[in-house]
């Protein structure tokens, strides 16, 4: 080819193109490459800590276990395995007052003492909820209400507390300030041992010498539940200690280079059954910020 061949030049633009095609096609790749390194860095993270949890999850369970007639009050534990970590609160459900089964007079009461003017109106609608579809109590088929199975008869529509929403006349503040104080997996009467201080100050009748006398004598002896309720008067017969069975858990599992996940989580844990334990309640937490 003659050195002033014009089809040198196009040759040249031609090779040109494809170095700078090359270069492109090479950027992208290590540009790909490098997001699917970082996507399946993510994800062996999530997986990690997802398994964090589950062993949190089962050491939970056997504390629970292992207690056995011991209150379950006041327990944070921290869980250190190969890959992490993972910290425990725990609190006894039976602490606290179930709005499914608690007497309209407990709920009323819970409710003035987060400043409900109207609670003894809110309480009984609470209360009539329960039995609004099963009115009759003679229904022979089992329903089924937000995924939980009914049994005719038992008045117990509630499966999460947030329902209390949907009940004419509550407010959303007062809900919010008895979320804590309050369980679907109760019983009608609350464990004087495991009870926050705010759900004894909510009981009727109850004074504020009355409830700082209960506190100093739970520290003192906090399994003599004989002594703590005669510092009370009537509103003893609102407790009963009760064998620890269903108890929720805040978990939060952390990685060694820091990336976290947190979930709530309630259980039960009942003598000679098929499993160990039973997971009631699963909620994933978006911040891991629970302890």
């Amino acid at each position: 080819m003659k050195r002033n061949d014009p089809r040198r030049g196009a040759i040249l633009v031609t090779v040109l193109w494809s170095i700078a095609l090359l270069s492109a096609l090479a950027m992208a790749a290590s540009v790909t490459f490098r997001g699917f390194a970082g996507v399946m860095a993510v994800e062996r993270d999530r997986v990690q800590a997802d398994a964090l949890l589950s062993a949190g999850l089962e050491t939970a369970a056997g504390i629970v276990d292992a207690l056995g007639d011991a209150p379950l009050i006041d327990i944070e534990i921290r869980v250190n395995l190969a890959t992490g970590s993972v910290r425990l609160r725990f609190n006894d459900e039976g602490g606290r007052i179930d709005i499914g089964k608690a007497p309209a007079i407990v709920l009323a009461a819970l409710l003035r003492s987060v400043g409900a003017p109207e609670a003894n109106d809110v309480a009984q609608r609470i209360v009539e909820r329960r039995y609004s579809r099963n009115a009759a109590r003679s229904d022979p088929a089992p329903r089924s209400t937000n995924g939980r199975a009914r049994t005719p008869g038992t008045g117990q529509p509630f499966s999460d507390v947030r329902q209390l929403q949907f009940v004419p006349g509550m407010a959303p503040e007062w809900l919010a300030a008895i979320e804590s104080l309050t369980t679907v997996f109760g019983g009608e009467t609350v464990n004087p041992l495991t009870a926050p201080r705010g759900v004894i100050a909510a009981l009727p009748g109850i004074e504020k010498g009355q409830l700082d006398a209960f506190l100093r004598e739970r520290r003192s002896f906090p399994a003599n539940a004989d002594r703590l309720v005669r510092t009370i008067g009537a509103a003893q017969q609102y407790l009963a200690v009760k064998p620890q069975r269903v108890a929720s858990i805040e978990l939060i599992a952390e990685l060694a280079n820091g990336y976290a996940v947190a979930a709530r989580s309630v259980i039960v844990v009942l003598p000679q059954d098929s499993q160990p334990y039973r997971v009631l309640v699963w909620t994933p937490v978006p911040s891991p910020r629970l302890l």
